[in-house]
């Protein structure tokens, strides 16, 4: 068995109380140049790491490569960890039945849509929990969608060994410049391949500066429909829209990349999975690299997407600082 490895991580934030700092979070971030080098990192970026969700796009660019067309807002959603609100269900409706299929055809876990008011909203109007609403969805029926493309068994599409995942490995292998170590399971049930923070960025960079084929088409999907990517509410959408030609995305357990068109490319851990310090990490990450500097960048927007404040008695009384 492996796992990840025991080497120091970095106090990458506080959490800070009436001015006393009660706890901290470790983690381990990367900043690549615009010239794909490392500028500056700390903790452990050169040990593998399962990405989750952030692997989706370099997902989606292997799909491409293995003949999946799809209309933009479709192949954004091939990348999204979803809300499940009603843009994102419509969407992976519509995916499913242009290759003949439906949610029946899903392997991904029946669940509900991952935000509390999204979930309420659905509660409300009477719905059931099922594959749909399940955040993974999008990727799942673009799993299905490419098999239908190539004629490829759709019943094991989710087995390590079936031509898709194959064809994911090795895109994945060398979008990240390395090889993949680990073959784990998502959350939602598809194989989970590892690589490096270092690798991670080195991926996002590819795409977001890729200048044709299948790696720009998902980049552009991407800045194209950030909301579908993630959701109306969420913090991500926030940061995408706040720095232009952006793209990026976070996974489960506090894992985060964005890269800009520039070459610039950021990727980021936070060691027990504490998703609250995951945006005010990556806020402090690009404005110590000087993003919040270029034009047109909304940094004031940029800095809220970074913004984790504690209540005491209802009203604030510190917050979740970046350590950076």
């Amino acid at each position: 068995m492996t796992s990840l490895p025991r080497s120091p991580q970095a106090v990458v934030a506080e959490i800070v109380r009436s001015g006393f700092v009660e706890g901290r979070h470790y983690g381990s971030v990367v900043a690549l140049a615009a010239d794909g080098s490392v500028e500056w990192s700390l903790g452990d970026v050169d040990s593998p790491v399962l990405p989750r969700s952030c692997n989706k796009p370099l997902q989606a660019v292997a799909m491409v490569e293995a003949g999946l067309d799809l209309p933009s807002d479709l192949l954004a959603l091939a990348c999204a960890s979803h809300s499940g609100e009603p843009m994102h269900l419509e969407g992976v409706q519509r995916l499913l039945e242009r290759v003949g299929l439906s949610e029946d055809d899903l392997q991904c876990p029946v669940d509900w849509p991952m935000i509390d008011s999204v979930r309420d909203e659905a509660l409300r109007a009477g719905a059931k929990p099922s594959r749909l609403f399940m955040n993974c969805s999008g990727k799942h029926a673009a799993m299905l969608a490419t098999c239908v493309a190539n004629d490829w068994d759709q019943g094991r599409y989710l087995d390590p060994g079936h031509p898709l995942q194959q064809q994911i490995l090795e895109t994945f292998s060398r979008l990240t410049g390395e090889p993949v170590q680990t073959v784990a399971v998502d959350g939602c049930g598809a194989p989970l391949l590892s690589t490096s923070l270092t690798g991670l960025a080195r991926a996002f960079r590819a795409l977001a500066g890729a200048s044709g084929g299948p790696q720009q088409q998902v980049a552009e999907a991407v800045r194209a429909h950030p909301e579908l990517v993630s959701g109306s509410t969420r913090d991500e959408l926030a940061l995408l829209r706040a720095v232009p030609g952006a793209i990026g995305k976070a996974g489960a357990e506090a894992c985060y990349a964005v890269a800009l068109p520039d070459g610039r490319a950021f990727a980021l851990k936070i060691d027990d999975g504490g998703a609250r310090a995951r945006p005010v990490v990556m806020a402090a990450a690009l404005e110590r690299s000087g993003v919040l500097d270029l034009a047109g960048v909304d940094a004031e927007a940029v800095r809220r997407t970074g913004a984790h404040v504690l209540l005491g008695g209802g009203v604030p009384v510190g917050e979740i600082r970046a350590a950076i």
